[in-house]
């Protein structure tokens, strides 16, 4: 690291780069990271209300819906009512959508091996453990 840069001037280049990539990445999906996040989450916790998913996001409700509705023109999510209570929508993945989502992980993580690949298998865990920290600190 050069004298003049700061260690979160270096974070944030690095964060930059990384960004990049990811966008890179996801590219061939035509997906934006927004988007990604949101199919992340119903990956991970399977149909949602909206008001649940933007919860989940850290987003308004209308961006949610602003999301969503790009995702279900895409046909990677579809909106149904709730069984437990008619008045309420659930959004889930399609059968493309979960396609798509597996995929984009494959790349994604690829993309990751090669990123950090110029690190050792020690300083991967070294600076697994330092992010780690700061991000609950």
């Amino acid at each position: 690291m050069d004298q003049g840069e700061s260690l979160s001037e270096a974070f944030w280049g690095v964060a930059r780069r990384l960004r990049h990539l990811n966008r890179q990445t996801m590219a061939p999906w035509e997906v934006t990271p927004a988007q990604w996040r949101a199919i992340n989450v119903l990956v991970e916790h399977g149909a949602l209300r909206l008001g649940d998913l933007a919860e989940k996001l850290h987003i308004a409700p209308r961006s949610t819906t602003e999301v969503v509705d790009d995702l279900e023109r895409r046909g990677l999510v579809e909106r149904h009512p709730d069984p437990a209570d008619r008045r309420a929508t659930l959004v889930a993945l399609t059968t493309e959508g979960t396609s798509a989502a597996s995929a984009i992980r494959t790349a994604r993580t690829a993309e990751s091996e090669r990123f950090f690949a110029a690190l050792s298998p020690e300083d991967r865990d070294h600076l697994g453990r330092i992010l780690h920290n700061l991000a609950h600190d």
